[in-house]
């Protein structure tokens, strides 16, 4: 019997910790084990799980929601952990930062952080691996650099996790493939199982002629974005089409570098190190107010919601121009300033009224509910799919989607802590 027990990721977005054991006794395999936040910023963590009960961690990529309880497990002892060489890297940067921003709430120290990143092995794509009971792989999602999904051997059943997955290519990451790939039991992230997203060409071109716009008549842009990934997506995007002075800012700079150093994992590698060398970091505060004070600058910052970091600090600089301009380019969880500033126009008490344009623009690095579906329909085998990473009405939209296309197989959409089994 194969048990799939659901830690975190149940019926919400974020906090992804799914346990596969194979029954009584038995040491689980963990597939990440991250958190998400709740209305006061502070972070919630997964179901609780004894060290000694882990066979071993698989870490898919270095996104907090899939990573930021993983050092729980190594605080009084060590669990043997899996991930890609890139992600291991940015795990430590990622998480380092996470401590020293909510280090009040956190169960866990520096230290037990760096006995972590101690005991990763990394490993290429498609390389196996041996851990207890389980015989795995790891393969491209297409989420960023480095981010992988799982192929477990777990007894007789072929298991496979997608962690964040994308189904398309983009300048930093080719798409997510399985073709063929038998899988018993997929567990499959569900985060916009009801969305339709634009044409990646007819985003990126309404964005570039937005920038340009508000350029072309002397305002500024501010673009928040994730310091991991979507940020060095928007830069690269820039630097192939659009002539003007482009600046950048935050935990972006060291991203940067870090994914230079790491030419395999990077789809259009020459075009993200020509970015950097072309475009202008920001590394003193007295740059920051000659950027503001001039005209037609771009400004990529973080962070993405604006819950910090300099992009904040630009928000209340350029906010009262009407010739200025925020462009969001990343999700805004709900009661995040940067979804007050989406719906209210207004993202906090100290920022006030925005008179700047607003606009967002789809740039997710999720797949879809046609992606996902294509994604779960190039397996071979599937019996049962599991939707996780995914709020209530878009899970039981995705669900009921994956029924009508897929009739013969057993669709779970689980809450926290319940336990699937499959026999």
């Amino acid at each position: 019997m194969l048990r799939v027990r659901v830690l975190g990721g149940g019926r919400e977005v974020g906090r992804a910790a799914i346990a596969v054991s194979l029954g009584d006794g038995r040491q689980s395999l963990l597939l990440d084990y991250g958190v998400n936040f709740d209305e006061e910023d502070k972070p919630r963590f997964p179901e609780h799980v004894k060290p000694s009960e882990v066979a071993g961690l698989v870490l898919t990529h270095a996104h907090l929601d899939h990573v930021g309880a993983a050092p729980m497990l190594h605080v009084t002892s060590k669990v043997s952990t899996v991930a890609t060489a890139l992600t291991k890297k940015l795990c430590e940067i990622m998480i380092k930062d996470f401590i020293k921003i909510s280090g009040y709430y956190l169960p866990y120290e520096e230290v037990d952080l760096y006995n972590m990143i101690d005991s990763i092995q990394d490993y290429s794509y498609e390389s196996e691996v041996q851990l207890g009971d389980y015989r795995f792989k790891l393969l491209n999602a297409g989420h960023i650099p480095g981010s992988s999904m799982a192929y477990v051997e777990a007894g007789e059943y072929s298991v496979v996790y997608t962690g964040d997955v994308n189904t398309i290519d983009t300048r930093l990451v080719s798409r997510a493939r399985a073709s063929g790939v038998k899988a018993d039991v997929v567990i499959i992230e569900g985060t916009y199982g009801w969305i339709r997203h634009p044409p990646r060409e007819l985003v990126e071109k309404e964005f570039l002629e937005a920038v340009r716009e508000v350029t072309d008549r002397g305002g500024n842009v501010l673009i928040p974005a994730f310091s991991l990934g979507r940020a060095q997506e928007i830069l690269t995007l820039l630097y192939e089409r659009f002539e003007g002075n482009v600046f950048y800012d935050g935990m972006i700079r060291q991203i940067y570098e870090v994914f230079i150093s790491y030419p395999e994992y990077i789809n259009k590698y020459e075009e993200l190190l020509r970015s950097k060398e072309e475009f202008k970091p920001v590394v003193r505060p007295s740059q920051r107010r000659k950027i503001v004070d001039g005209r037609g600058n771009v400004i990529v910052a973080s962070a993405g919601m604006l819950k910090g970091g300099p992009a904040v600090y630009y928000l209340k600089k350029l906010a009262g121009d009407p010739l200025n301009a925020v462009f969001m380019v990343s999700y805004q969880a709900p009661g995040t300033p940067g979804r007050h500033l989406l719906e209210d126009g207004i993202p906090s008490e100290e920022v006030g009224p925005v008179k700047a344009r607003v606009q967002w623009f789809d740039f997710s690095s999720h797949a879809g509910v046609d992606g996902l579906l294509e994604l779960l329909k190039s397996f071979s085998s599937v019996e049962h799919v599991v939707v996780i990473h995914t709020s209530e009405k878009a899970g039981k939209y995705f669900t009921e989607k994956i029924r009508e296309t897929m009739n013969d197989v057993t669709v779970h959409l689980p809450y926290n802590n319940e336990e699937i089994m499959i026999e």
